[in-house]
């Protein structure tokens, strides 16, 4: 999805924060993040990928069990397949873990060096990109009624002229009703605002 721009500033601190690289998932719902980056090494990445370690990983498992800032050292949690001890091999020594919103719309942040901990003042700092990245990234509320037929109508295919018809309103009213969900939704484009709908699992 498209990253609003005081959402890319705020990754641009996370790069200065973590040496090693960062990931990040925001509004983390149904197991699926609505944005999801990361910039750790690439054949880490792809080596979790290809694991599905996300599915393992102790750092997520805390993420979700608790709203907090901490260094990986200090979480307790088991890690029967070595999924940190495999991070390490790829030089991601040292990180740590910042999760943030309700447990229905999650958003968990991790960042890594390969030299030291994270010092406090860092945590601090951690804490406060999280908060901002989950306030910045939030979703818009739910759509209308209304405005969720109009976007289906042209999401199946129908012209203005005959979703209007079916809905049984007036070409005008139709196209005010999308202009309303294109508002909501901060699109430009009627299907923007339909890729964003499903994006937000809200079509």
């Amino acid at each position: 999805m498209s990253e609003r721009k005081s959402v890319l500033v705020l990754l641009k601190d996370l790069d200065q924060l973590a040496p090693m690289g960062y990931t990040v998932g925001l509004h983390i719902r149904f197991a699926t993040p609505l944005v999801y980056k990361s910039s750790y090494p690439s054949d880490w990445v792809e080596h979790y990928n290809s694991h599905s370690y996300y599915l393992r990983d102790p750092l997520v498992f805390w993420g979700v069990g608790v709203e907090g800032t901490t260094r990986w050292s200090a979480i307790p949690l088991p890690d029967p397949f070595g999924v940190m001890k495999k991070a390490a091999a790829h030089g991601l020594n040292f990180g740590a873990v910042s999760s943030y919103g309700p447990i229905t719309s999650r958003s968990i942040v991790g960042v890594a060096r390969g030299d030291r901990e994270f010092e406090d003042a860092e945590l601090d700092r951690l804490k406060e990109i999280t908060i901002q990245l989950h306030i910045e990234a939030k979703p818009p509320s739910d759509l209308t009624k209304a405005q969720i037929e109009a976007l289906e109508c042209v999401a199946n295919g129908d012209r203005h002229v005959a979703a209007a018809a079916k809905l049984g309103i007036s070409e005008s009213a139709f196209k005010a009703r999308l202009q309303s969900a294109r508002l909501r939704l901060e699109a430009r484009t009627t299907s923007e605002a339909i890729r964003k709908a499903r994006e937000y699992r809200l079509l």
